[in-house]
């Protein structure tokens, strides 16, 4: 399932704000203890020492009786409050209880190397009847002029008011976490809605927009992290648009070009059927007819694919294999050299070697277009040269008749589609199909008049250059 925008930042900003706070809290509460400890520590060993000026020694050392007259009251001025209670426990060095509450467990600690008073104290977590309590035990040295020994005092208070005092702080803060939370997301939430207007307008704007409009999106309030998906749909939007138009286009000149010879294909087999005209001959001219129907439709078909990888992605689409452009010729003129020979011509041609990074088909449709054109404007007997050689980083496809020329104002039309220079030679589509094939390749073609020396038009020439492709040890191998 996919998240929204607002989900996806809520979370994301949230979640580990929310987990910070929580790991604070935690880190403040047993800092807050920690304080609290050292406060209240302070308070047990003030009452620790009250204790002590209550001991009286009879005796020396080993000998010392130590006595102590403590009445409890002596501890309620330390006691905060109701909350906590506090007990005491005096003993000599071997535990031997003197006065207070002889269920207190007896220390068998040690006193810390550096206590954190100027005494020998220690205070430790303990439980005294079921309950937890912090102890401070003081180590007093008692003497007066009767004796001198060594008094043992414990003080344990219970922790309610520090536990309760930790709580509260603890309480206060979380409440002003959860205050801080609800502001950051109130302010997610804001930003949020605020910067997937734009998302929300573009959105709203594609869907009601009218059936097959591909016109190129547009957002000027959107921020700039949009851009560059908006340019990649506009982009989309131009190919989807060229693509629908050479659709309807190939459509439309489908059903213009084939439309008459169909109908004089009809007309011709009626003909036959009635008897006017003998069966041989109704026979030749259905064949002229669908001849020139299937070399239409062998165009306009070449012409659409030329189209289409026209307009594919060249990123996303797959290397064109590496072709020698001097053996398609080759090949293609041995193919025509039937009408060539028909034509009794003066043929040459002469090639070198020129990879050229293209499908070979192209390569071959190319040639032969421009070779049929050149042998269908040759008349009898007529001159017709090839050459095939690499110049300057191109290869360069030369193709020269003897035949009339074109005039400028054809020239500039010729390489439109159903724009021939005799509509019963041809349908207008090879030198269209010629130069989308060069484009499509990064090349480009001309046609030239030669002259003679007097000025006169003596053939044409149909020039191609296409890049040359890299060697064949950088680019792969090179198809033949």
């Amino acid at each position: 399932m996919a998240w929204s925008l607002r989900r996806l930042l809520l979370t994301g900003i949230l979640l580990p704000v929310v987990l910070l706070i929580a790991l604070n809290a935690w880190s403040l509460y047993q800092q807050t203890l920690a304080s609290l400890h050292t406060a209240y520590d302070r308070t047990l060993l003030a009452s620790a020492k009250s204790i002590s000026e209550e001991i009286d020694v009879q005796g020396f050392d080993e000998n010392a009786h130590l006595r102590a007259i403590v009445p409890y009251s002596a501890l309620e001025i330390f006691e905060a409050d109701n909350q906590s209670r506090m007990f005491y426990r005096v003993s000599n060095l071997d535990g031997e209880l003197i006065s207070g509450f002889e269920e207190l467990p007896m220390w068998r600690g040690k006193i810390p190397p550096r206590p954190p008073y100027a005494a020998l104290v220690d205070f430790y977590d303990d439980h005294f009847r079921g309950r937890p309590v912090r102890v401070a035990v003081l180590l007093q040295p008692v003497a007066s002029f009767n004796g001198r020994g060594m008094a043992v005092i414990q003080v344990a208070e219970t922790l309610e008011l520090r536990e309760t005092l930790a709580l509260q702080i603890l309480r206060d803060t979380l409440i002003r976490q959860a205050l801080l939370v609800l502001v950051v997301a109130l302010i997610v939430v804001i930003v949020v809605q605020r910067a997937t207007r734009p998302i929300r307008q573009l959105s709203h704007d594609v869907r009601e927009r009218a059936q097959g409009d591909l016109s190129p999106l547009s957002a000027p309030e959107a921020p700039r992290e949009m851009q560059p998906l908006l340019d990649a749909t506009n982009q989309t939007m131009d190919r989807l648009r060229l693509l629908l138009s050479n659709q309807k286009r190939f459509v439309r000149d489908a059903s213009h070009q084939l439309r008459t010879p169909l109908a004089v294909l009809k007309a011709q087999v009626q003909s036959a059927q009635r008897g006017d005209i003998p069966p041989m001959q109704a026979l030749d001219e259905i064949n002229t007819t669908v001849d020139r129907a299937t070399r239409v439709a062998n165009q306009m078909l070449a012409l659409a694919k030329v189209e289409q990888l026209r307009q594919e992605d060249r990123s996303a689409s797959t290397p064109a294999v590496v072709c020698l452009l001097d053996e398609v010729v080759r090949d293609v003129a041995l193919e025509l050299s039937p009408l060539i020979a028909e034509h009794d011509m003066d043929f040459a041609i002469e090639t070198q070697a020129c990879p050229t990074a293209a499908h070979e088909w192209m390569l071959r449709e190319l040639t032969r277009n421009l070779l049929h054109n050149a042998i269908r404007h040759t008349p009898q007997g007529g001159r017709l040269q090839i050459d095939v050689r690499a110049q300057d980083q191109q290869a360069r496809l030369s193709i020269i008749d003897s035949g009339s020329g074109i005039d400028n104002e054809l020239a500039q039309r010729l390489f439109q589609p159903f724009s021939a220079g005799n509509a019963r030679s041809g349908s207008g589509l090879g030198l269209a199909i010629c130069q989308e094939i060069a484009q499509t390749l990064g090349g480009h073609i001309e046609l030239r008049n030669l002259h003679t020396v007097e000025g006169d038009v003596a053939g044409l020439q149909a020039l191609v250059q296409l890049p040359l492709a890299p060697s064949p040890d950088d680019s792969g191998t090179i198809e033949p």
